[in-house]
Parts: structure tokens; C-alpha cells; sequence
């Protein structure tokens, strides 16, 4: 893997890192990858709080990646389409 996927972590999920997001990719906030499931070489679980448009979490997944193809942002403020919500104004999941 060229980078390492971590808790915490937002990353834009396209058809890069899954053929399921080619037409509907996602931005998504890890929560944890899952090594407890066996997988083929360069593939992983990972669950994740998928993100909206504001940086909200609106629905949890466990979804099956190339951690190659994730697009990881440290830095959530920085994700393209996505805005971080001040402390102040965040509901929803936990993060």
C-alpha cells in the first residue's frame, strides 16, 4: 500500500479504490479498518461514517476497498465538496 489508511481518517472513495462507487463515489470518515476479515492481497474492510455535502456523518458502512485508490485528507477541512462543520453547529453521529 503507497499510503495507510487510519481511523479518523476522511477519504473520497471512487471507482479507483471499488467498482461499486464509478458512478456514485462517497466522502466517508474511518472509524476503523477491519483486520479481523481475511481478504485478497491490496484489498480491505473498513467501516466508515459516510459524509454529506456539510461534513456530516449520515449513514454508517462497512465497505471493501483498494486502500490504494482511497484518496485520504488528513486534514477533513480540505476534502473538495465538503465543509467542516464548526463545534458549535455539529449533530449527528459521533466522531
Amino acid at each position: 500500500m503507497s499510503a495507510e489508511v487510519r481511523a479518523g481518517d476522511v477519504v473520497h472513495v471512487t471507482g479507483a479504490a471499488s467498482v461499486q462507487f464509478v458512478s456514485r463515489p462517497i466522502v466517508a470518515r474511518v472509524i476503523r479498518v477491519r483486520d479481523d476479515l481475511v481478504t485478497y492481497h491490496g484489498w480491505c474492510w473498513i467501516d466508515v461514517y459516510q459524509l454529506d455535502a456539510r461534513g456530516e456523518a449520515v449513514e454508517r458502512r462497512t465497505i471493501f476497498v483498494r486502500p490504494d485508490g482511497l484518496r485520504i485528507q488528513r486534514d477533513p477541512g480540505q476534502v473538495v465538496g465538503v465543509r467542516r462543520a464548526s463545534p458549535s453547529t455539529s449533530r449527528g453521529v459521533n466522531r
